[in-house]
């Protein structure tokens, strides 16, 4: 009785390890989701992960260009579609459940906010201006 415990135990801690582990070996550098400052002079970074075959999706695109020109250059873009086979792994990256979903980096690449489904643009526009980021008026 003793023994079976014993190995099953051993056999439960060795398949956990196995599990653990499949997505990070040793020395091996994982995706970074980091933002250079250098490289990104915007506040935020408005990323979306989506895809242009999803209906929520699609009627994000507008919002999204409405943000960036309303916040010009405060606040970056950036839309993947994980849907497609060359993008798909932003969806492990950035560890989506479901799609459309909104993540928002601060100028270092730090998460600040996520959101999943649909997001009205009344409330992006609520959550930047709490950040103090500015709406920019027409001349």
């Amino acid at each position: 009785m003793k023994r079976i415990l014993m190995i099953s135990i051993a056999l439960t801690s060795l398949f956990l390890l196995l599990a653990c582990g499949a997505d990070s070996r040793p020395g091996e550098a994982q995706p970074s989701v980091a933002v250079q400052k250098a490289e990104n002079p915007a506040k935020i970074t408005f990323v979306e992960l989506g895809s242009v075959n999803c209906i929520p999706c699609r009627k994000m695109q507008p919002i999204m260009a409405s943000i960036e020109k309303k916040y010009d250059g405060q606040v970056k873009v950036i839309f993947y579609d994980v849907w497609k086979p060359d993008q798909r792994h932003y969806a492990q990256q950035f560890g989506i459940r479901l799609i459309p979903t909104q993540v928002f980096l601060d100028e270092y690449g730090n998460e600040i906010m996520r959101h999943e489904g649909f997001f009205p643009e009344e409330e992006i526009d609520a959550f930047l201006q709490a950040q103090g980021l500015t709406v920019k008026t027409s001349s």
